[in-house]
């Protein structure tokens, strides 16, 4: 692309600005793809239009759903969402992707599998490629959850793809945060992480349906009997264990009456407020480590210090925490010269 092309594509930051809050979905796109830009000034930009942003919020429940590979978790956020829109609500759905390793490029087609909800008028469905970061998770996320809210989405639902530590992170940058399970497969409980059980607010075995409600019933007993000997997060909330059917449409009802009481629930105890301000120090401390990374790596000099420091790691010659501290005293070397 060149000079005049990116030029034409980038609105002024008013138009972006009354493009998202009047909830136009195209400006709304272009926004989000202006804060997933690495283009300096496209950075510089997407900043300046979260800053204006942040006073135009929306009063938002953000719900991040898991689940195993198979349990149905774009059929569950279909189902879920059109019944939130049909009580009236306008919901945003953000479904982190798996993301090539040869092209880079977002693999799954999120409209595709949510084909009711992704033609709502009062729903808005994005695909994000993760660009390889750890656990799936899109860097931007967070930047995103703000624009939607900005449009007026007053419930943000955030899919993970289930694997390695993207439900942590997710869990993260979520009010609520739900895990979908398969019922009866004999091995329910092996198929999930006890740390992921500690920051479920809720558990839902999915797909209890036809001759699986028999089945979805004898799991959820043995998830009751898992929460039951861990300590919860909180003293005023026990994640309760429901079966549904999102094919079906049944128990999501139910599922959304209890994130209603839950947010109720933190509001009142004063937690809602006080996670949302500890999320927001995490996620300045994380954007700062990762700057603070970036700033490391740029320098041509470091990067050909640490090339050699993993060869002689990898040939034994000197330990992984050696080569650490020889690059921390390279930097602050350095740095010291300045």
């Amino acid at each position: 692309m060149n000079k005049s092309q990116r030029s034409r594509r980038r609105l002024t930051l008013d138009q972006y600005e009354n493009g998202v809050i009047s909830c136009d979905r195209t400006i709304l796109a272009q926004a989000i793809t202006l804060i997933e830009s690495a283009h300096p000034l496209d950075q510089e930009l997407a900043q300046q239009l979260l800053t204006r942003l942040m006073k135009h919020k929306t009063k938002t429940v953000r719900v991040g759903i898991t689940g195993v590979p198979g349990v149905g978790k774009s059929t569950f956020i279909d189902a879920f969402g059109m019944n939130l829109t049909e009580a009236g609500h306008k919901v945003a759905v953000l479904a982190v992707d798996p993301t090539s390793s040869r092209s880079g490029g977002s693999i799954l087609g999120d409209k595709t599998r949510m084909e009711r909800l992704s033609t709502d008028s009062r729903a808005f469905v994005r695909p994000s490629p993760t660009s390889g970061v750890l656990g799936g998770v899109a860097r931007k996320t967070r930047e995103t959850i703000t624009l939607c809210e900005a449009a007026g989405f007053d419930v943000v639902l955030i899919e993970t793809v289930g694997v390695g530590q993207s439900e942590i992170v997710v869990a993260n940058m979520v009010d609520f945060f739900l895990v979908l399970m398969l019922p009866g497969a004999g091995d329910e409980l092996q198929g999930i992480k006890k740390g992921v059980l500690e920051i479920a607010d809720m558990i839902a075995i999915n797909k209890a349906d036809g001759a699986n409600k028999e089945r979805a019933m004898a799991a959820s007993g043995e998830y009751r009997a898992a929460l039951h000997i861990l300590t919860p997060q909180s003293n005023n909330w026990s994640p309760p264990v429901l079966t549904c059917s999102g094919l079906d449409n049944e128990g999501l009802d139910e599922i959304w009456r209890q994130i209603c009481l839950f947010t109720e629930t933190m509001t009142k105890s004063g937690e809602f407020e006080q996670k949302r301000k500890h999320q927001s120090k995490s996620w300045m401390r994380e954007m700062l480590d990762n700057r603070i990374l970036q700033q490391i790596l740029s320098k041509q000099e470091i990067r050909s210090l640490i090339s050699t420091l993993e060869s002689e790691v990898i040939a034994q010659k000197v330990t992984a925490v050696a080569a650490v501290e020889r690059v921390i005293q390279y930097v602050g070397e350095h740095s010291a010269q300045r």
